[in-house]
């Protein structure tokens, strides 16, 4: 799958998968040392998320059901908890520095393809 931010064609993903069961979001990216450039992860459904036995920092992106951005966290280090987003349908976890570099910002609309 792949992430693109409408507002300034920027691609913030080229891999995404997604995680849309219960199993799949627990585990989300426990299992991983990084993730690459290119990469995110799709939590579906998702309305906050933790950083628990992480082992590295990431971008966050929260979405409503519209696609349209309703929460960052850009540099979301391991062992927190985000705040709840009660608009958002999912979050979009990706490589550290994604947000700055695709300059994507809250009111953005993304489209997963």
């Amino acid at each position: 799958m792949r992430v693109v931010n409408l507002r300034n064609n920027m691609v913030l993903a080229e891999k995404a998968r997604i995680a849309d069961t219960f199993f799949s979001r627990v585990i989300g990216l426990l299992n991983r040392s990084s993730l690459e450039e290119g990469e995110a992860l799709i939590l579906s459904p998702a309305k906050c998320i933790h950083s628990f036995f992480m082992r590295f920092t990431i971008d966050t992106i929260f979405l409503d059901k519209t696609g349209k951005v309703v929460g960052i966290l850009p540099s979301f280090k391991p062992f927190r908890i985000s705040p709840i987003y009660f608009k958002a349908n999912l979050v979009i976890e990706l490589p550290e520095n994604t947000l700055q570099l695709t300059k994507t910002r809250l009111a953005d609309t993304i489209k997963i393809e």
